[in-house]
């Protein structure tokens, strides 16, 4: 500091409630340095700053943790006051639901730690190529997730489906790290829809959840469980198919029974 010219320097701890500690400090470039005055003025202001930095400290934190727990988009509606149940707005979006399988056995079978750890890397796999084209995690259950790529994002539903072919190179590159320690390889399903959806605040009078509810949901879900039965990693319905934009290889599956559903409903599959 001295170097750059400055001439004094002056420290104090800073107090936030909950007996949080931070420090602030002080420096000039005066003459001589900081008189008897100067350090009282400043002072004074110490428990003005520790009013304001711990109010931004806070909101940033909140914003932090509303990110990391419920996603970008649903923290900042939360953030912003959305937090009565019942409240929410109707979004047309790609749905996208996928799920390990075998996990049960996994868990049942496997020690805690190395169960954790699978389910770490497998949700990288996942997650990282959603975020980057522009998709929303909404919720991990157990070994599986939901995500939603609002169709007010320009090519939704082909940034969803580059989502899924990174995904699935992330997932090969991770099964063969853990065919090099003896683990066998992680199947799974993923089923894609496009709809409308309530997206907002359900649950209870105490405990509420940010997500996305309607029969566009159940339908990715549904066609998620039919990946198994049909022998296809990712199966697509023709609403979906019909919405993307671009030359993708969509491989048509026929139509099928949906549970839940009316009419038989026409699948694709997607290999990319």
């Amino acid at each position: 500091m001295r170097a750059k010219g400055l001439t004094d320097y002056v420290a104090w701890p800073l107090y936030h409630t909950l007996g949080k500690r931070h420090i602030v400090t002080f420096a000039t470039d005066r003459p001589g340095g900081f008189d008897d005055a100067h350090i009282a003025d400043l002072l004074k202001l110490l428990p003005v700053l520790a009013l304001v930095s711990e109010i931004r400290v806070k909101n940033r934190l909140a914003r932090t943790l509303l990110e990391t727990y419920v996603g970008s988009h649903a923290g900042e509606l939360i953030l912003a006051g959305a937090t009565r149940r019942g409240t929410g707005t109707t979004v047309r979006a790609a749905i996208m639901i996928c799920d390990l399988r075998d996990f049960t056995r996994i868990s049942d079978n496997w020690p805690r730690d190395d169960v954790i750890d699978l389910l770490n890397g497998y949700f990288d796999a996942m997650s990282e190529p959603i975020a980057r084209h522009g998709g929303e995690i909404l919720k991990f259950i157990g070994d599986g997730l939901l995500a939603i790529f609002p169709l007010s994002q320009p090519q939704a539903c082909a940034n969803l489906l580059h989502a899924v072919t990174e995904a699935r190179q992330a997932m090969t590159a991770l099964n063969e790290k853990n065919s090099e320690t003896g683990r066998a390889p992680l199947n799974y399903g993923i089923g894609v829809h496009v709809g409308d959806v309530m997206y907002g605040n359900i649950g209870s009078r105490s405990r509420l959840d940010f997500t996305v509810i309607g029969p566009a949901v159940n339908m990715a879900s549904r066609l998620e469980t039919l990946t198994k039965q049909l022998g296809k990693t990712v199966l697509l319905s023709r609403a979906f198919a019909d919405s993307v934009e671009g030359d993708f290889d969509l491989e048509r599956v026929g139509e099928h029974p949906v549970r839940g559903f009316n009419d038989p409903i026409e699948l694709f599959a997607y290999h990319g």
